[in-house]
């Protein structure tokens, strides 16, 4: 199925959660906050968020630096 990740349309297994998404990306997870159609998530909800086709989620990942 089709969904927008960071406003590029991305093809993802079914069925998927946005944790499942998150994991495959491979990105360390406490690093990424996450938007699931226009509502923030906490983490804790990741796993209980099942992603539709043409769902739009919006990933940001946060690094420490000055």
């Amino acid at each position: 199925m089709d969904i927008w990740l960071n406003g590029e349309i991305r093809q993802v297994a079914t069925p998927q959660t946005v944790h499942g998404l998150m994991e495959s990306l491979g990105i360390p997870l406490p690093t990424l906050l996450v938007e699931h159609n226009g509502i923030a998530l906490r983490r804790e909800e990741w796993k209980d968020s099942a992603l539709a086709p043409g769902d739009r989620l919006e990933v940001i990942r946060i690094v420490a630096g000055g």
